[in-house]
């Protein structure tokens, strides 16, 4: 076996994947959660692939711990604990490598990097330009290299994949001098994913990637669109921060910046209040007091009117993007959805490409009904646009990369 293990880490938790990159099967993934709060547990959960019948199976057994996790390397302990007591053993077949996810690399990091003292630095210095999550990334870092002190670690950038945007697509036009003394520039992320899923369509219809034009629209609770041309980003909806774009679960999305000079000076808001209001208290849990799309249908079956503004609200920016990154490629080749909301909503897909029929796209009524599982086309046969539901792997593409990195 060839096992990676990949790491996310958040402040207060890490989930973890143990993949054999030889034919990359999930082996085990988990869980740990509270940490350094009352209450802290585990859960690990064991694949098991056999190859009897007409296809492989797979067969999972998942066990729970509750432990006191005062910190990351606590928890690591706890982790590698699940794996001696449940297996498969680390002993045995030890990682050669660890992949960490980092959100931000600035303008700094653009591949998969080997994790030293220096780039743990940078990454700690990254922290201004987001404060919730690179702290979190440095702490599983640290965690896990006291856990596996002999392999690589490697950091993979959720801004990495979008470092080819050309200078007009990542500049704001904002005096310049203090846009560089505090590094303010459109970085984008869900690079991780749009990569994959880029990479992915070109398998999937059987067309090298350098000449293809795709969009991806990547809709989970946080959510982004992405203009790829030739594999390579040259657009995308996010910015300086995961805040910019699409209407999310609990994220506004673009805005007029004036709105918030006009709530400090009439409302009072601080900007604390603000980081809040937009970060926590926006898109569709502000619109419709709920922030997840299968409640959001829910309401608009029962007549709620705020469901359906958040819904059409939420649509019409999708179909802004669309049309404008059909602009920047000058046409499109391939449409893909993607994340929870993309690969099973629907009602989603239609609509965001319900007034694209002069580009040629058409979306097939049943095919994008269906429940079919894996990558599917949901256009019609005649459509001139290939339309996909592609289901990401984010933890799969940190292997990869991991391993690229890893071998040198």
């Amino acid at each position: 076996m060839t096992p990676v293990l990949v790491i996310n880490s958040g402040s207060s938790s890490f989930k973890y994947q143990l993949i054999d990159m030889v034919d990359e099967r999930v082996l085990a993934s988990g869980l740990v959660e509270r940490i350094g709060e009352e209450g802290g547990s585990a859960t690990h959960t064991v694949f098991f692939h056999t190859a009897e019948g007409p296809a492989p199976a797979v067969r999972k057994a998942t066990s729970t711990i509750e432990a006191s996790i005062p910190t990351h390397t606590a928890g690591f302990d706890v982790m590698t604990r699940a794996f001696a007591e449940h297996g498969p053993s680390l002993e045995e077949d030890p990682p050669i490598a660890v992949g960490h996810r980092v959100v931000h690399g600035g303008a700094r990091f653009f591949e998969p990097t080997l994790i030293t003292a220096l780039v743990e630095i940078n990454i700690d210095e990254l922290a201004v330009l987001a404060p919730l999550h690179n702290p979190a990334n440095l702490q599983g870092i640290t965690a896990a290299k006291k856990a596996f002190p002999d392999v690589p670690h490697v950091a993979v950038f959720d801004t990495a994949f979008h470092q080819t945007l050309p200078a007009a697509a990542y500049t704001y036009a904002i005096d310049a001098e203090l846009a560089a003394a505090h590094r303010v520039r459109r970085y984008g992320f869900h690079g991780t994913s749009h990569k994959f899923v880029s990479e992915a369509v070109a398998r999937f219809v059987d067309r090298p990637l350098a000449e293809l034009r795709q969009i991806v629209f990547h809709l989970g609770n946080g959510a982004s669109v992405a203009a790829i041309e030739g594999g390579a980003s040259v657009e995308t909806s996010m910015g300086l921060t995961p805040l910019e774009g699409l209407v999310m679960g609990t994220r506004s999305g673009d805005l007029d910046p004036a709105v918030l000079l006009h709530l400090a000076r009439r409302a009072g808001m601080t900007v604390d209040d603000l980081d809040t209001l937009l970060n926590k208290r926006s898109g569709m849990l502000g619109l419709a007091g709920v922030s997840d799309m299968r409640d959001i249908q829910a309401g608009i079956e029962r007549g709620d009117e705020a469901a359906v503004l958040a819904f059409e609200v939420y649509v019409h920016r999708l179909r802004a993007y669309a049309g404008a990154y059909l602009a920047q490629l000058g046409g499109v080749d391939v449409i893909a959805f993607t994340a929870g909301v993309g690969e099973n909503v629907p009602a989603v897909r239609e609509q965001a490409l319900a007034t694209l029929g002069f580009a040629g796209v058409r979306v097939d009524p049943d095919r994008n009904a269906s429940r079919e599982r894996g990558i599917r086309v949901i256009s019609t046969d005649d459509s001139t646009v290939t339309v996909l539901v592609v289901p990401t792997d984010e933890e799969l593409e940190i292997a990869r990369q991991t391993l690229q990195v890893a071998r040198g």
